[in-house]
């Protein structure tokens, strides 16, 4: 018996990478979300017909990946294009985009090793998503991720925007469904989804990127179901799915 795979339950919710190798053996869906900012650049680039690569590493590796992709490579936050949500607003139509991220690209790269339909969602496209779901995929076994962040030690620390975006999509499944972790997410969603722009901004990872200058970013970041985008991981990089 897996104690800790959720398994008498058909709609799940776990964290992180480890999470992503517990949960996604037993599942046919598994639904990435890294708010701030790793989903929300898929979201925005995807919306503008982009074929985005995921990649785990910050390093001289990505430039080489990037080649062989025949991509651009998104740069620091400050660069255009970047893992900055506002900086792929002006991406060019149809662009090939390596998207390197720590948090959301590695929870990618780790799914697609156990053959599962791979989505990307945030708060933008949290009612899109579920709805491609439960169009496409009735009944299937799903896994929701909430990426959560690293302190400088590399040890997992959540991330309540990803709590918050994992609840979003969560909280459009019959309760009835839904784990107690699942169940979770949902309640913390609920208590702040009448003022979710705020909350993400007062947050510690929205402080953060605020400090660092990038209100924008956690403004976008905060718009909840703007967007009719659902990222699939098809042959290697996020795509839009047929709705």
């Amino acid at each position: 018996m897996n104690i800790f795979g959720q398994t008498s339950y058909r709609v799940r919710f776990e964290w992180g990478a480890e999470g992503v190798r517990r949960l996604a053996p037993l599942s046919q869906v598994v639904v990435i979300v890294d708010v701030l900012s790793f989903t929300t650049c898929v979201d925005v680039a995807v919306s503008r017909g982009a074929l985005v690569f995921p990649y785990r590493y910050k390093d001289d590796s990505a430039i080489e990946f990037a080649q062989s992709m025949e991509a651009m490579l998104a740069g620091h936050r400050g660069q255009v294009p970047s893992l900055s949500p506002v900086s792929l607003l002006s991406l060019p139509f149809h662009s090939r985009l390596v998207l390197p991220s720590p948090n959301g690209a590695s929870c990618t790269v780790i799914a697609r090793d156990f053959q599962v339909t791979v989505l990307a969602a945030c708060l933008r496209n949290a009612r899109a998503v579920s709805g491609l779901i439960h169009h496409q995929y009735p009944g299937a076994t799903v896994t929701v991720i909430a990426c959560g962040e690293q302190w400088p030690s590399g040890v997992l620390r959540p991330a309540i925007e990803d709590l918050i975006g994992a609840g979003a999509i969560l909280s459009q499944f019959d309760s009835a469904e839904l784990s107690p972790e699942a169940k979770i997410a949902v309640g913390a969603y609920d208590q702040v989804k009448s003022d979710i722009a705020s909350f993400l901004a007062d947050c510690s990872s929205g402080r953060e990127l605020t400090a660092a200058g990038f209100l924008e970013d956690v403004a976008l970041a905060g718009e909840s179901n703007v967007s009719r985008s659902v990222p699939i991981f098809l042959d290697g990089a996020y795509r839009g799915a047929r709705l």
